[in-house]
């Protein structure tokens, strides 16, 4: 078990400014939402999240099993629900469906492609989070 530590300061009504360990960045929401645009909104960041860890899980999948991917290409596209941001009604899944395309530019077979995929979706941290939140996630793992 390791502790996890990030840090916001809220600077407006639309932007935090985050630091996680010697690290920082600005969360905020676009201008036609009030925003000014410094940087990706929270819900932008929690899909950034999960591609980020699909590529850091996959490649260490792939390690394990002995493959190379090559380069990640990951495009997530999502249905969101957005009836509890914007205070219209409390949603329990305001993350519906999340859709995933991997695409992978290495020598490994669609065998071992589809090992890594497996092993993935065992492992990657925040696919779980999105998971027991009752999200719907497919994802598909292809070569280029």
């Amino acid at each position: 078990m390791v502790k996890l530590r990030a840090a916001g300061e809220g600077l407006s009504h639309s932007r935090a400014d985050i630091t996680v360990r010697d690290l920082s960045f600005s969360i905020d929401e676009p201008v036609a939402r009030g925003g000014t645009n410094l940087g990706p909104a929270p819900t932008e960041v929690a899909l950034a999240a999960l591609a980020g860890c699909t590529n850091v899980i996959g490649h260490k999948c792939a390690g394990k099993l002995g493959v190379d991917l090559g380069h990640l290409k990951i495009e997530i596209s999502c249905a969101f629900d957005r009836r509890g941001v914007t205070l219209r009604e409390e949603i329990d899944v305001p993350f519906v469906e999340l859709r995933q395309v991997v695409t992978c530019d290495g020598p490994l077979t669609e065998a071992d492609l589809r090992n890594v995929a497996t092993d993935v979706a065992k492992y990657c941290p925040l696919s779980k989070l999105f998971e027991q939140a009752g999200t719907l996630i497919r994802t598909d793992w292809q070569k280029a």
